[in-house]
Protein backbone atom coordinates (compact mmCIF):
# COMPACT_ATOMS: atom_id res chain seq x y z
CA UNK A 1 0.00 0.00 0.00
CA UNK A 2 2.01 3.19 -1.57
CA UNK A 3 -1.14 5.70 0.34
CA UNK A 4 -1.56 5.71 3.88
CA UNK A 5 -4.94 7.14 4.70
CA UNK A 6 -5.78 9.88 7.12
CA UNK A 7 -8.30 12.42 7.04
CA UNK A 8 -6.90 16.51 7.73
CA UNK A 9 -8.64 18.48 9.89
CA UNK A 10 -8.26 21.85 7.62
CA UNK A 11 -10.46 24.39 9.83
CA UNK A 12 -9.29 27.94 9.43
CA UNK A 13 -5.77 26.60 7.91
CA UNK A 14 -4.60 27.94 4.79
CA UNK A 15 -5.03 25.72 1.61
CA UNK A 16 -4.42 27.02 -1.75
CA UNK A 17 -5.52 26.13 -5.18
CA UNK A 18 -3.93 26.62 -8.45
CA UNK A 19 -6.30 27.12 -11.82
CA UNK A 20 -9.03 29.12 -12.75
CA UNK A 21 -11.23 26.43 -14.73
CA UNK A 22 -13.89 24.49 -13.39
CA UNK A 23 -12.06 21.42 -11.88
CA UNK A 24 -10.04 23.90 -9.49
CA UNK A 25 -13.72 25.35 -8.81
CA UNK A 26 -14.98 22.07 -7.62
CA UNK A 27 -11.86 21.80 -5.61
CA UNK A 28 -11.99 25.63 -4.39
CA UNK A 29 -15.30 24.57 -3.35
CA UNK A 30 -14.58 21.21 -1.32
CA UNK A 31 -11.82 22.67 0.46
CA UNK A 32 -14.39 25.51 2.01
CA UNK A 33 -16.24 22.77 3.02
CA UNK A 34 -14.30 21.76 5.27
CA UNK A 35 -13.49 24.85 7.12
CA UNK A 36 -10.39 26.01 5.01
CA UNK A 37 -9.16 29.16 4.37
CA UNK A 38 -8.94 29.22 0.60
CA UNK A 39 -6.37 31.31 -1.97
CA UNK A 40 -7.14 30.46 -5.65
CA UNK A 41 -4.61 31.87 -7.87
CA UNK A 42 -4.77 31.75 -11.53
CA UNK A 43 -1.88 29.64 -13.40
CA UNK A 44 -0.38 32.75 -15.26
CA UNK A 45 -0.45 34.51 -11.59
CA UNK A 46 1.34 32.05 -9.82
CA UNK A 47 4.93 32.98 -8.69
CA UNK A 48 7.03 30.70 -6.38
CA UNK A 49 7.00 31.65 -2.76
CA UNK A 50 2.66 32.18 -3.50
CA UNK A 51 2.27 28.81 -1.11
CA UNK A 52 4.46 30.25 2.00
CA UNK A 53 2.13 29.41 5.08
CA UNK A 54 -0.15 26.81 3.21
CA UNK A 55 -1.25 23.47 4.47
CA UNK A 56 -2.42 22.33 1.73
CA UNK A 57 -2.26 22.90 -2.45
CA UNK A 58 -4.02 21.30 -4.63
CA UNK A 59 -2.67 22.25 -8.39
CA UNK A 60 -5.20 22.07 -11.30
CA UNK A 61 -3.49 24.46 -13.69
CA UNK A 62 -2.81 21.76 -16.42
CA UNK A 63 0.61 24.00 -16.65
CA UNK A 64 3.56 22.36 -16.99
CA UNK A 65 5.74 24.81 -15.70
CA UNK A 66 3.85 25.82 -13.13
CA UNK A 67 3.35 22.26 -11.97
CA UNK A 68 6.81 22.25 -11.37
CA UNK A 69 7.50 25.41 -10.15
CA UNK A 70 4.62 24.47 -7.46
CA UNK A 71 5.83 20.82 -6.50
CA UNK A 72 9.23 22.06 -5.93
CA UNK A 73 7.91 24.95 -3.30
CA UNK A 74 6.09 22.83 -1.94
CA UNK A 75 8.47 19.76 -1.27
CA UNK A 76 11.08 22.41 -0.05
CA UNK A 77 8.68 23.56 2.58
CA UNK A 78 6.87 20.47 3.58
CA UNK A 79 3.54 21.17 2.19
CA UNK A 80 1.17 18.47 0.85
CA UNK A 81 0.37 18.49 -2.39
CA UNK A 82 -1.33 17.49 -5.44
CA UNK A 83 -1.03 18.03 -8.78
CA UNK A 84 -3.97 16.24 -10.65
CA UNK A 85 -3.28 14.05 -13.32
CA UNK A 86 0.31 13.47 -12.12
CA UNK A 87 1.09 10.84 -9.73
CA UNK A 88 4.50 11.70 -9.26
CA UNK A 89 3.87 15.24 -7.89
CA UNK A 90 1.47 13.93 -5.65
CA UNK A 91 2.19 14.07 -1.72
CA UNK A 92 -1.86 12.94 -1.79
CA UNK A 93 -4.32 11.67 -3.63
CA UNK A 94 -7.49 13.34 -3.03
CA UNK A 95 -10.30 10.58 -2.83
CA UNK A 96 -14.14 10.44 -4.14
CA UNK A 97 -15.58 11.31 -0.95
CA UNK A 98 -19.43 9.92 0.29
CA UNK A 99 -21.16 12.13 2.91
CA UNK A 100 -23.18 10.88 5.23
CA UNK A 101 -22.18 13.60 7.71
CA UNK A 102 -21.11 12.81 10.47
CA UNK A 103 -19.99 9.93 8.63
CA UNK A 104 -17.36 10.59 5.59
CA UNK A 105 -16.32 7.75 3.47
CA UNK A 106 -13.05 8.01 1.50
CA UNK A 107 -12.64 5.96 -1.61
CA UNK A 108 -9.57 6.11 -3.53
CA UNK A 109 -7.63 3.45 -6.33
CA UNK A 110 -4.05 4.95 -6.01
CA UNK A 111 -4.54 7.07 -8.55
CA UNK A 112 -5.03 3.81 -11.08
CA UNK A 113 -8.44 4.88 -12.10
CA UNK A 114 -10.52 8.57 -11.23
CA UNK A 115 -13.28 6.81 -12.83
CA UNK A 116 -13.52 3.90 -11.08
CA UNK A 117 -13.37 5.55 -7.64
CA UNK A 118 -15.92 7.96 -8.58
CA UNK A 119 -18.58 4.73 -9.63
CA UNK A 120 -17.72 3.31 -6.67
CA UNK A 121 -18.84 6.26 -4.74
CA UNK A 122 -22.24 5.95 -6.06
CA UNK A 123 -22.59 2.47 -5.34
CA UNK A 124 -21.95 3.13 -1.94
CA UNK A 125 -24.07 6.38 -1.36
CA UNK A 126 -27.27 3.76 -2.99
CA UNK A 127 -26.37 1.36 0.07
CA UNK A 128 -26.28 3.83 2.79
CA UNK A 129 -28.71 6.02 2.74
CA UNK A 130 -28.76 9.40 4.29
CA UNK A 131 -30.50 7.99 7.22
CA UNK A 132 -27.03 6.47 8.66
CA UNK A 133 -25.82 10.40 9.21
CA UNK A 134 -28.72 11.00 11.62
CA UNK A 135 -28.17 7.18 13.52
CA UNK A 136 -24.91 7.89 13.50
CA UNK A 137 -25.45 10.95 15.68
CA UNK A 138 -28.00 8.82 17.51
CA UNK A 139 -25.59 6.19 18.42
CA UNK A 140 -22.70 8.97 19.36
CA UNK A 141 -25.56 10.20 21.93
CA UNK A 142 -26.15 7.01 23.54
CA UNK A 143 -22.62 6.40 23.18
CA UNK A 144 -21.62 9.82 25.33
CA UNK A 145 -24.18 8.95 27.55
CA UNK A 146 -23.23 5.67 28.39
CA UNK A 147 -19.51 6.73 29.28
CA UNK A 148 -20.54 9.32 31.61
CA UNK A 149 -22.83 6.61 33.13
CA UNK A 150 -19.13 4.42 33.34
CA UNK A 151 -20.92 1.63 31.54
CA UNK A 152 -18.54 -1.42 30.93
CA UNK A 153 -17.25 -1.83 27.54
CA UNK A 154 -18.50 -5.24 27.04
CA UNK A 155 -21.75 -3.59 28.08
CA UNK A 156 -21.52 -0.57 25.48
CA UNK A 157 -20.65 -3.03 22.57
CA UNK A 158 -23.87 -4.92 23.26
CA UNK A 159 -25.85 -1.59 23.39
CA UNK A 160 -24.51 -0.46 19.95
CA UNK A 161 -25.18 -4.28 18.33
CA UNK A 162 -29.30 -3.49 19.55
CA UNK A 163 -29.02 -0.39 18.02
CA UNK A 164 -27.77 -1.48 14.92
CA UNK A 165 -30.32 -4.51 14.88
CA UNK A 166 -33.47 -2.05 15.92
CA UNK A 167 -35.80 -0.27 12.82
CA UNK A 168 -34.15 3.22 13.99
CA UNK A 169 -32.17 3.46 10.87
CA UNK A 170 -36.31 3.14 8.84
CA UNK A 171 -37.63 5.20 11.56
CA UNK A 172 -35.62 8.16 10.86
CA UNK A 173 -35.50 7.73 7.07
CA UNK A 174 -39.52 8.28 7.33
CA UNK A 175 -38.27 11.11 9.54
CA UNK A 176 -39.58 10.03 12.49
CA UNK A 177 -36.30 11.53 14.67
CA UNK A 178 -37.90 11.97 17.71
CA UNK A 179 -39.17 8.53 18.14
CA UNK A 180 -36.16 7.01 17.12
CA UNK A 181 -34.45 8.86 19.83
CA UNK A 182 -36.90 7.78 22.33
CA UNK A 183 -36.70 4.40 21.39
CA UNK A 184 -32.86 4.35 21.60
CA UNK A 185 -33.20 5.52 24.82
CA UNK A 186 -35.17 3.12 25.86
CA UNK A 187 -33.46 -0.12 24.43
CA UNK A 188 -30.09 1.47 26.12
CA UNK A 189 -31.19 2.10 29.55
CA UNK A 190 -33.40 -1.63 29.81
CA UNK A 191 -30.24 -3.56 28.09
CA UNK A 192 -31.03 -6.33 30.36
CA UNK A 193 -34.56 -6.61 29.68
CA UNK A 194 -34.01 -6.90 25.91
CA UNK A 195 -36.57 -8.66 24.09
CA UNK A 196 -35.21 -11.18 21.23
CA UNK A 197 -36.61 -11.36 17.19
CA UNK A 198 -36.43 -13.75 14.80
CA UNK A 199 -36.12 -13.04 10.77
CA UNK A 200 -37.80 -15.66 8.64
CA UNK A 201 -35.66 -14.70 5.83
CA UNK A 202 -35.62 -16.32 1.82
CA UNK A 203 -31.98 -17.01 0.60
CA UNK A 204 -33.07 -17.45 -2.92
CA UNK A 205 -32.41 -20.17 -5.66
CA UNK A 206 -28.77 -20.66 -4.42
CA UNK A 207 -26.61 -17.58 -5.82
CA UNK A 208 -25.64 -14.94 -2.95
CA UNK A 209 -26.38 -12.33 -5.86
CA UNK A 210 -30.03 -13.06 -6.06
CA UNK A 211 -30.30 -12.01 -2.22
CA UNK A 212 -32.53 -9.23 -1.41
CA UNK A 213 -30.79 -6.08 0.08
CA UNK A 214 -32.91 -6.72 3.32
CA UNK A 215 -31.95 -10.24 3.24
CA UNK A 216 -27.76 -9.46 3.11
CA UNK A 217 -28.74 -6.60 5.92
CA UNK A 218 -30.16 -8.49 8.42
CA UNK A 219 -27.49 -11.78 7.47
CA UNK A 220 -25.10 -9.18 8.70
CA UNK A 221 -26.57 -7.90 11.45
CA UNK A 222 -27.75 -10.99 13.11
CA UNK A 223 -26.70 -12.76 16.34
CA UNK A 224 -27.28 -16.29 15.14
CA UNK A 225 -28.36 -17.67 11.54
CA UNK A 226 -30.14 -20.85 12.03
CA UNK A 227 -29.87 -21.91 8.11
CA UNK A 228 -30.86 -24.70 5.74
CA UNK A 229 -28.68 -27.49 4.95
CA UNK A 230 -28.47 -26.36 1.18
CA UNK A 231 -27.32 -22.46 1.63
CA UNK A 232 -23.83 -21.81 -0.15
CA UNK A 233 -20.77 -21.10 2.03
CA UNK A 234 -20.94 -18.00 -0.28
CA UNK A 235 -24.49 -16.89 1.16
CA UNK A 236 -23.57 -17.77 4.68
CA UNK A 237 -20.13 -15.77 4.21
CA UNK A 238 -22.55 -12.38 4.42
CA UNK A 239 -22.78 -12.72 7.90
CA UNK A 240 -21.37 -10.59 10.45
CA UNK A 241 -17.98 -11.39 11.47
CA UNK A 242 -19.56 -12.03 15.65
CA UNK A 243 -22.77 -14.29 13.96
CA UNK A 244 -22.60 -17.57 15.12
CA UNK A 245 -24.18 -19.93 12.16
CA UNK A 246 -26.04 -23.13 13.04
CA UNK A 247 -27.06 -25.83 10.54
CA UNK A 248 -30.29 -26.66 11.21
CA UNK A 249 -30.81 -28.47 7.54
CA UNK A 250 -33.76 -31.30 6.74
CA UNK A 251 -32.14 -33.75 4.66
CA UNK A 252 -34.98 -36.92 3.87
CA UNK A 253 -34.71 -38.91 6.79
CA UNK A 254 -30.94 -38.28 6.70
CA UNK A 255 -29.81 -39.30 10.57
CA UNK A 256 -28.46 -35.85 11.01
CA UNK A 257 -31.28 -34.21 9.63
CA UNK A 258 -32.85 -31.81 12.30
CA UNK A 259 -36.48 -31.89 13.28
CA UNK A 260 -38.83 -29.51 12.97
CA UNK A 261 -39.76 -29.35 16.90
CA UNK A 262 -36.25 -28.81 17.53
CA UNK A 263 -36.00 -26.03 15.38
CA UNK A 264 -38.77 -24.31 16.56
CA UNK A 265 -37.79 -24.89 19.89
CA UNK A 266 -34.24 -23.49 19.08
CA UNK A 267 -35.70 -20.22 17.72
CA UNK A 268 -37.87 -19.56 20.78
CA UNK A 269 -35.32 -20.50 22.78
CA UNK A 270 -33.15 -17.98 21.15
CA UNK A 271 -35.15 -15.20 21.01
CA UNK A 272 -36.37 -15.64 24.77
CA UNK A 273 -32.36 -15.28 25.74
CA UNK A 274 -32.64 -11.78 23.32
CA UNK A 275 -31.17 -12.53 20.54
CA UNK A 276 -31.67 -11.05 17.11
CA UNK A 277 -32.10 -14.30 15.24
CA UNK A 278 -32.12 -14.97 11.21
CA UNK A 279 -33.80 -18.50 10.37
CA UNK A 280 -32.47 -18.42 6.20
CA UNK A 281 -34.52 -20.84 4.31
CA UNK A 282 -33.45 -21.55 0.67
CA UNK A 283 -36.05 -19.96 -2.30
CA UNK A 284 -38.79 -18.53 -0.45
CA UNK A 285 -39.42 -19.17 3.04
CA UNK A 286 -43.14 -19.38 2.72
CA UNK A 287 -42.95 -21.73 -0.91
CA UNK A 288 -43.14 -25.00 0.28
CA UNK A 289 -40.40 -23.96 3.02
CA UNK A 290 -42.53 -24.24 6.28
CA UNK A 291 -42.27 -20.59 6.72
CA UNK A 292 -45.57 -20.30 7.68
CA UNK A 293 -45.69 -22.86 10.65
CA UNK A 294 -42.75 -21.43 12.11
CA UNK A 295 -44.39 -18.15 11.90
CA UNK A 296 -47.18 -19.38 13.76
CA UNK A 297 -45.10 -20.73 16.29
CA UNK A 298 -43.19 -18.03 17.06
CA UNK A 299 -46.56 -15.88 17.47
CA UNK A 300 -47.92 -18.16 18.91
CA UNK A 301 -44.95 -17.75 21.75
CA UNK A 302 -44.99 -13.81 21.62
CA UNK A 303 -41.66 -13.80 19.62
CA UNK A 304 -41.45 -10.12 17.49
CA UNK A 305 -40.93 -11.93 13.66
CA UNK A 306 -40.30 -10.13 10.67
CA UNK A 307 -40.34 -11.47 7.10
CA UNK A 308 -38.32 -11.02 4.02
CA UNK A 309 -39.48 -12.90 0.98
CA UNK A 310 -36.85 -14.49 -1.05
CA UNK A 311 -36.64 -15.75 -5.12
CA UNK A 312 -38.66 -18.79 -5.03
CA UNK A 313 -36.62 -21.33 -6.92
CA UNK A 314 -39.98 -22.59 -8.77
CA UNK A 315 -39.40 -19.52 -10.90
CA UNK A 316 -35.66 -18.73 -10.56
CA UNK A 317 -34.87 -22.93 -11.91
CA UNK A 318 -36.33 -22.19 -14.79
CA UNK A 319 -35.55 -18.96 -15.50
CA UNK A 320 -31.75 -20.15 -15.30
CA UNK A 321 -32.44 -22.17 -18.33
CA UNK A 322 -34.49 -19.24 -20.21
CA UNK A 323 -37.41 -21.24 -19.70
CA UNK A 324 -40.37 -18.33 -18.69
CA UNK A 325 -42.71 -20.38 -16.41
CA UNK A 326 -45.31 -18.30 -18.62
CA UNK A 327 -45.00 -17.25 -22.45
CA UNK A 328 -48.03 -15.66 -24.58
CA UNK A 329 -49.82 -17.78 -26.94
CA UNK A 330 -47.77 -20.97 -25.11
CA UNK A 331 -48.50 -21.12 -21.35
CA UNK A 332 -51.14 -18.76 -19.72
CA UNK A 333 -50.93 -20.55 -16.25
CA UNK A 334 -48.09 -22.16 -13.76
CA UNK A 335 -48.97 -24.16 -10.99
CA UNK A 336 -45.99 -25.05 -8.64
CA UNK A 337 -46.28 -28.69 -6.30
CA UNK A 338 -43.31 -30.40 -4.18
CA UNK A 339 -42.06 -33.99 -4.49
CA UNK A 340 -42.20 -34.43 -1.29
CA UNK A 341 -46.10 -33.52 -1.29
CA UNK A 342 -48.66 -36.47 0.41
CA UNK A 343 -50.53 -38.30 -2.23
CA UNK A 344 -48.70 -36.95 -4.56
CA UNK A 345 -48.97 -39.28 -7.63
CA UNK A 346 -53.43 -38.64 -7.83
CA UNK A 347 -52.58 -34.78 -7.18
CA UNK A 348 -49.61 -34.57 -10.08
CA UNK A 349 -52.15 -36.19 -12.78
CA UNK A 350 -54.91 -33.30 -11.96
CA UNK A 351 -52.44 -30.50 -11.59
CA UNK A 352 -50.49 -31.52 -14.91
CA UNK A 353 -54.34 -31.65 -16.75
CA UNK A 354 -55.12 -28.15 -15.66
CA UNK A 355 -51.75 -26.28 -15.77
CA UNK A 356 -50.01 -25.21 -18.97
CA UNK A 357 -46.87 -25.04 -16.71
CA UNK A 358 -45.86 -27.59 -14.01
CA UNK A 359 -42.94 -27.25 -11.54
CA UNK A 360 -41.96 -29.81 -9.31
CA UNK A 361 -39.40 -28.66 -6.31
CA UNK A 362 -37.51 -31.17 -4.75
CA UNK A 363 -38.45 -33.59 -7.17
CA UNK A 364 -35.06 -35.50 -7.73
CA UNK A 365 -35.38 -38.21 -5.44
CA UNK A 366 -38.30 -39.55 -7.07
CA UNK A 367 -37.76 -38.88 -10.28
CA UNK A 368 -38.43 -41.29 -12.38
CA UNK A 369 -41.89 -42.12 -10.37
CA UNK A 370 -42.89 -38.66 -11.13
CA UNK A 371 -41.88 -38.85 -15.27
CA UNK A 372 -44.23 -42.18 -15.61
CA UNK A 373 -46.69 -40.67 -13.48
CA UNK A 374 -47.10 -37.16 -15.65
CA UNK A 375 -46.45 -39.11 -19.26
CA UNK A 376 -49.41 -41.11 -18.87
CA UNK A 377 -51.68 -38.07 -17.53
CA UNK A 378 -50.14 -35.50 -21.02
CA UNK A 379 -47.90 -37.66 -22.75
CA UNK A 380 -44.56 -39.04 -22.80
CA UNK A 381 -43.63 -36.69 -25.17
CA UNK A 382 -44.30 -33.48 -23.13
CA UNK A 383 -41.08 -31.48 -22.85
CA UNK A 384 -39.63 -31.48 -19.47
CA UNK A 385 -35.99 -30.02 -17.90
CA UNK A 386 -34.40 -30.72 -14.97
CA UNK A 387 -32.01 -28.43 -13.05
CA UNK A 388 -30.03 -28.93 -9.89
CA UNK A 389 -28.01 -26.20 -7.99
CA UNK A 390 -29.78 -23.56 -9.76
CA UNK A 391 -28.28 -20.11 -10.22
CA UNK A 392 -24.54 -21.29 -8.75
CA UNK A 393 -21.50 -21.79 -10.78
CA UNK A 394 -22.03 -26.16 -10.13
CA UNK A 395 -25.71 -25.80 -11.91
CA UNK A 396 -26.37 -29.06 -14.16
CA UNK A 397 -29.44 -29.37 -16.03
CA UNK A 398 -30.74 -31.79 -18.43
CA UNK A 399 -33.82 -31.21 -21.54
CA UNK A 400 -35.57 -33.73 -22.88
CA UNK A 401 -39.28 -35.54 -22.58
CA UNK A 402 -41.08 -36.90 -19.94
CA UNK A 403 -40.12 -40.55 -21.46
CA UNK A 404 -36.44 -39.71 -20.69
CA UNK A 405 -36.24 -37.00 -18.41
CA UNK A 406 -35.17 -39.49 -15.47
CA UNK A 407 -31.95 -41.25 -17.92
CA UNK A 408 -30.98 -37.88 -18.44
CA UNK A 409 -30.58 -36.65 -14.97
CA UNK A 410 -29.05 -39.93 -13.56
CA UNK A 411 -26.33 -40.00 -16.84
CA UNK A 412 -25.54 -35.90 -16.04
CA UNK A 413 -25.77 -36.99 -12.01
CA UNK A 414 -28.00 -34.49 -10.84
CA UNK A 415 -28.14 -34.53 -7.09
CA UNK A 416 -31.12 -33.97 -4.05
CA UNK A 417 -33.06 -31.33 -4.61
CA UNK A 418 -33.30 -30.52 -7.68
CA UNK A 419 -36.33 -28.47 -9.63
CA UNK A 420 -38.75 -30.39 -12.74
CA UNK A 421 -40.28 -27.94 -15.28
CA UNK A 422 -42.64 -29.57 -17.37
CA UNK A 423 -44.68 -28.11 -20.37
CA UNK A 424 -44.40 -26.22 -23.73
CA UNK A 425 -42.50 -23.69 -22.72
CA UNK A 426 -39.54 -25.82 -22.29
CA UNK A 427 -39.43 -26.44 -26.00
CA UNK A 428 -40.35 -22.94 -26.84
CA UNK A 429 -37.64 -21.13 -24.74
CA UNK A 430 -34.67 -19.55 -27.03
CA UNK A 431 -31.90 -21.85 -25.19
CA UNK A 432 -33.63 -25.03 -25.42
CA UNK A 433 -34.74 -24.89 -29.11
CA UNK A 434 -33.44 -27.65 -30.98
CA UNK A 435 -31.40 -29.76 -28.22
CA UNK A 436 -34.53 -31.22 -26.40
CA UNK A 437 -32.84 -34.58 -26.38
CA UNK A 438 -29.59 -33.68 -25.59
CA UNK A 439 -28.48 -33.33 -21.77
CA UNK A 440 -26.34 -30.43 -21.23
CA UNK A 441 -24.19 -29.15 -17.90
CA UNK A 442 -23.11 -26.12 -16.43
CA UNK A 443 -20.67 -25.61 -14.16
Amino acid sequence: MRYYPVYLDLMDQRAVVLGDGPVATDKAALLREAGAVVTVIAAGDYRPGDLAGARIVVDASGDSKVNRLAWEEAEAAGILINVLDRPEQCRFIAPAIVRRDPVVIAISTSGESPFLASQLRVRIERLLGTEWGPFTALVGRIRRRLREQAVPIATQTRVYRRLLQADLRSMLRAGRTTAAYAHAATLAERSAQWRGRVAIVGAGPGDPELLTLRARELLFDADVVLHDALISPETLALSGPDTRLEAVGKRGGSADSVSQESINARLIELAADGHFVVRLKGGDPFVFGRGGEELQVLVDAGVDVIVVPGITSALAAPAALGIPATLRGTSSSVTITSGHSEDLDERLVELARVSDTLVVLMARARLAQIARVLAAAVGASTPAAVVGNATLATERHVIGTLANIAALADRQQIQAAATLIVGQVVSAAPRSEGVLEAPTARG
